[in-house]
């Protein structure tokens, strides 16, 4: 081990300018609860090397809800062994030992790699294998520091709280397998969960939490529902939708319609594939390959007609696709490599491109509920949150410079309209950033207009009082992005959309249009995604609404109930059925033979919202019995009064 003593002063004043400027290696500076779980995630590894001293330790960050460390160890841990991971963190946190920072050389770091002293409580036998690899890919440029608990030393770019006493409250959660880096072809790690909070009341508020989301779960409640459903002959992360999950997308995808076309936006269509120079046009390409599925090799002729060769015959079952299309005298074969649209920003780029523009033909807003696809990791995919196959809420705004503050301020505005709709109390607009030293690299390399446009969005946030915070390296390669992050009626997390800025791809793009003195200029191009995508934005509304859906985006608005099969009460309750139908109300019938009971309880467990009861005196009186999910029975109505009420809700998006 190098010399790294330091007084424990000197490491607290380190650690407390840690924890107030941003970390290094390229991380967000963060908040006090993540400065816990971090620090937690340390203790962790400390007391899994008291009991495994042969683990390795790959990475250990705070994440949403509490922090993960991934471990390779011939011993498999389980829910059976946290109890005594927890008694050896106990110590580790009673023995308040102060987090001390060191930096440290490239050189040094690697020897202390190499002689296993890295996430380990001493020198060691075999090397630190997973820390040598993290230090090979940290950039020469940055600073590279140690951080010390006790005998414990881990590669690390902190912060972390100033002693483990400052570590609250914590429990182990859970663990799980996961891949070193995500990808498939490395080892395969243990991911063992915490979380930890500041005291034992704000532990106990989340864990009650949890039991709550539980209940809410949307692949629980999707299936139950009966929503969506994943299928293995399909594959995985490709949701198939059925007719009551739907009904949920057709209502959200007329809100963006009505809402978009009454802020002048026009609709378009793309394809849901395109030649490979596009994208390599765009810049997606190679950098966001990792992304994409992998690319299909065609073969295509190129005759100056649409006509095949003479003598063309298709290809059988496993022939070579170069093979299919033989060569002609009228024309010769060229190969070309298509990738499923990831992305539908290139596609809107080129039906720009498409028309002459002038200034006077701007702000354009192109927008499209196009679907994408993204090849995610098997292991990252959850439900409705991480899937292959989405449909985004997409559009593209083409303005000049005079015209971004209004443009951005009017898709925040968006935003806040659609958070009150859906009941939305809690958000944080995340202004993402660039870091100056990954220009060219990491970020498209104009450092002028990276600091241009970033002043333009954090002058439109703090001008319109929009909650945000602002996270340095997190931007698109292209300009400066906004993640939407809201929370649940329950107090859970979600990301559920994005607003970019988009300075450098039109110009890759040749995207002009004519200014008022005749000249050439390149607009601005703003990606957002209010809605973000169904799959993810519906996720979030089941669990948000625990799948007490309001009415007007109920799957099943209105149920009818007779009391009884007599040929009259079906009759009079098919004309209410029918009249719902035809004002195009999600109406159904139950005209089983079963106890009225029995169909309350049916209804109520597919969480119908209005349930319309009907017996021969409310027939005889025109009337209907209302019944509302989660409300109980709110008595007969006129008949003539209900379907009103029903449709006027429905109108008005009545929450």
């Amino acid at each position: 081990m190098h010399n790294q003593e330091t007084n424990e002063k000197s490491a607290a004043e380190d650690i407390a300018a840690a924890a107030e400027k941003p970390a290094a290696h390229g991380h967000p500076p963060m908040t006090e609860v993540e400065r816990i779980r971090h620090s937690a995630a340390h203790v962790l590894a400390t007391a899994i090397l008291r009991l495994w001293p042969e683990a390795q330790f790959a990475a250990g960050p705070p994440v949403e809800n509490g922090f993960y460390y991934d471990v390779e160890l011939p011993h498999r841990i389980s829910p059976e062994d946290f109890e005594k991971i927890e008694a050896e963190m106990k110590k580790e946190i009673k023995a308040n030992h102060p987090f001390a920072r060191i930096e440290v050389s490239r050189a040094e770091a690697l020897a202390l790699a190499h002689a296993g002293e890295l996430a380990a409580l001493g020198p060691r036998p075999a090397a630190s294998k997973f820390k040598l690899d993290i230090i090979e890919n940290i950039s020469p440029n940055e600073t590279i520091s140690l951080y010390r608990n006790g005998d414990f030393t881990d590669l690390c770019a902190g912060p972390h709280v100033m002693r483990t006493g400052n570590i609250g409250a914590f429990r182990l959660t859970n663990v799980a397998s996961a891949y070193y880096k995500g990808d498939e072809k490395n080892p395969q790690l243990q991911r063992i969960y915490g979380t930890a909070f500041k005291n034992k009341t704000q532990l106990d508020e989340y864990f009650t939490m949890l039991e709550e989301a539980k209940k809410r779960d949307h692949r629980k409640l999707g299936k139950e529902l009966q929503l969506f459903t994943f299928d293995d002959d399909v594959g995985p992360g490709l949701p198939l939708w059925l007719p009551r999950g739907a009904a949920i997308i057709e209502e959200l995808e007329k809100l963006a319609k009505e809402t978009e076309f009454a802020a002048g936006y026009q609709r378009v269509r793309t394809p849901h594939i395109a030649r490979e120079n596009l994208y390599l046009k765009s810049g997606h390409l190679p950098y966001y390959a990792d992304s994409m599925f992998p690319p299909m090799e065609l073969a295509e002729d190129r005759l100056p007609s649409l006509s095949r060769p003479a003598g063309f015959q298709p290809a059988e079952a496993g022939a070579d696709r170069q093979d299919a299309h033989p060569p002609s005298q009228a024309g010769s074969l060229t190969s070309h490599r298509y990738y499923l649209k990831a992305m539908n920003c290139p596609h809107h780029h080129k039906l720009y491109a498409a028309v002459p523009h002038s200034y006077r033909d701007l702000p354009l807003r192109l927008a499209e509920y196009g679907t994408n696809y993204r090849y995610e990791q098997s292991g990252e995919l959850f439900g409705l949150m991480r899937v292959r196959s989405l449909q985004m809420n997409d559009a593209h705004i083409y303005c000049t410079e005079e015209q971004f503050e209004s443009e951005f301020n009017a898709v925040n505005q968006m935003y806040l309209k659609y958070f009150k709709l859906f009941g939305i109390e809690r958000y944080v607009m995340r202004f993402s950033t660039h870091d100056p030293a990954k220009l060219g690299e990491k970020f498209v390399d104009n450092s002028e207009l990276w600091l241009k446009t970033e002043g333009m969005v954090r002058g439109v946030l703090q001008r319109s009082g929009i909650n945000y915070v602002e996270v340095p390296n997190e931007a698109a390669f292209y300009g400066p992005k906004i993640d939407v992050q809201v929370w649940s009626a329950i107090g859970r997390e979600f990301t559920i959309a994005t607003n970019q800025v988009d300075f450098a791809v039109p110009a890759r793009f040749g995207l002009v249009y004519k200014d008022r003195d005749n000249t050439e200029k390149t607009p601005l191009c703003i990606h957002r995604a209010p809605l973000g995508t169904h799959e993810r934005f519906i996720g979030f509304l089941i669990e948000h609404y625990a799948g007490n859906f309001p009415l007007w985006l109920a799957p099943e608005q209105v149920r009818i109930l007779p009391l009884g099969d007599d040929a009259p009460l079906l009759e009079y309750a098919r004309s209410i059925y029918q009249e719902l139908r035809a004002h195009e109300v999600r109406a159904e019938l139950d005209a089983s033979s079963d106890h009225i009971k029995a169909k309350i309880a049916a209804a109520e467990q597919m969480k119908v919202h209005t349930m319309l009861v009907i017996g021969n005196r409310d027939m005889e009186a025109g009337a209907v019995s209302v019944r509302v999910h989660g409300q109980g029975n709110l008595g007969a109505k006129p008949r003539a009064e209900v379907i009103a009420g029903i449709l006027e809700a429905i109108a008005t998006r009545k929450s």
